[in-house]
C-alpha cells in the first residue's frame, strides 16, 4: 500500500495571488475586515465605513461619499480612514457592492422569459433607489459578492433555458449592459433638464432639416412622432429576448 501512495503525484495547492495585484475592493470584498496593521484596535468596522458611505451616496450622490466625508460623519480624521480602505477606488468598489446589495427574492417565472424580465425588472428599481450606483466606474465588471449574485440568479435562469453556460455568461452580460443603458436613459428623461427639451417643439424644429440635408429615415420619422423620442418601454429587452430564444433554437 505504501509503495502504491509512492506513484500518486502531489496535487499542489494554487497559490492565492497578492491582494495587492487584484482590482481594488476585490480582497476586502470577499475577505473582510481591516488589513491588519500595528497601532491599537480599529474603532469600526469595514462594513460601518462602507455603511457610513452608502448613507452619504443616498442622501447627495456619489461625489459625497468622499473620504473626508466618511471620515467626519464616523468621528475619523482622513488618514485614520485608510486602517480600513487602502484608496479611494477601493471604497467605491466595496460601495458599489454594498448599494447594490444582494438581488431580491424573485417569484418563480412560468418561463425563462419571465424569469429575465423580473431580473430586469429588479435591476432596474434597484437603479432608480439609488441612481448614483449608475455612476460608479465599470472598472472591469462587478465581481464583488453582492453583484455576482446578481449575475449568478440570471445565469440559473438562461442555463435552466438550455443554454451552455458560455453562451448563458454572454447572454447575462448583454442584459446586465441592456439594464444599465435603459435605466441611464430613465434617469436623463427624469430629471431636471428634460423638460427644457420638449418633444414636440425639437420635433418642428428637426424636421425641415432632416428633410433637406439628407436624413429620409430620421426625417419620416420625426414626421410621424416617433423622433426624438425614445423607444416603447420594454422594447429593447424584448428584441434581446428575442435573440436568446434564437440561440435556444438554432436553425438547422
Amino acid at each position: 500500500m505504501h509503495s502504491l501512495l509512492k506513484d500518486v503525484p502531489e496535487r499542489k495547492m494554487p497559490i492565492e495571488p497578492d491582494p495587492r495585484d487584484l482590482p481594488p475592493g476585490l480582497a476586502p470584498a470577499w475577505l473582510g475586515g481591516p488589513r491588519p496593521r500595528r497601532g491599537p484596535k480599529p474603532a469600526h468596522t469595514v462594513a460601518e465605513v462602507v455603511a457610513a458611505a452608502v448613507e452619504l451616496a443616498d442622501a447627495e450622490g456619489l461625489a459625497a461619499a468622499s473620504l473626508p466625508n466618511i471620515a467626519a460623519s464616523l468621528g475619523l480624521t482622513t488618514n485614520a480612514l485608510y486602517r480600513y480602505v487602502g484608496s479611494k477606488d477601493e471604497l467605491i468598489a466595496l460601495l458599489a457592492d454594498a448599494g447594490f446589495g444582494p438581488p431580491p427574492e424573485l417569484p418563480e417565472p412560468d418561463d425563462w422569459r419571465a424569469g429575465v424580465r423580473a431580473w430586469a425588472a429588479a435591476a432596474l428599481e434597484r437603479y432608480a433607489a439609488r441612481p448614483w450606483l449608475l455612476e460608479v466606474p465599470y472598472r472591469g465588471g462587478g465581481l464583488t459578492p453582492h453583484r455576482l449574485r446578481w449575475t449568478e440568479l440570471l445565469l440559473a435562469t438562461l442555463t435552466g433555458a438550455g443554454l451552455s453556460e458560455a453562451d448563458a455568461l454572454g447572454c447575462a452580460e448583454l442584459v446586465t449592459d441592456l439594464a444599465h443603458t435603459t435605466a441611464e436613459r430613465r434617469r436623463a428623461l427624469s430629471g431636471p433638464d428634460a423638460a427644457d427639451s420638449p418633444a414636440e417643439e425639437v420635433r418642428t424644429f428637426l424636421r425641415p432639416r432632416l428633410a433637406d440635408e439628407g436624413y429620409p429615415h430620421l426625417a419620416g420619422l420625426a414626421e410621424a412622432g416617433h423622433f426624438p423620442a425614445p423607444a416603447p418601454n420594454g422594447f429593447a429587452l424584448e428584441r434581446a429576448l428575442d435573440g436568446i430564444a434564437a440561440l435556444l433554437s438554432p436553425v438547422r
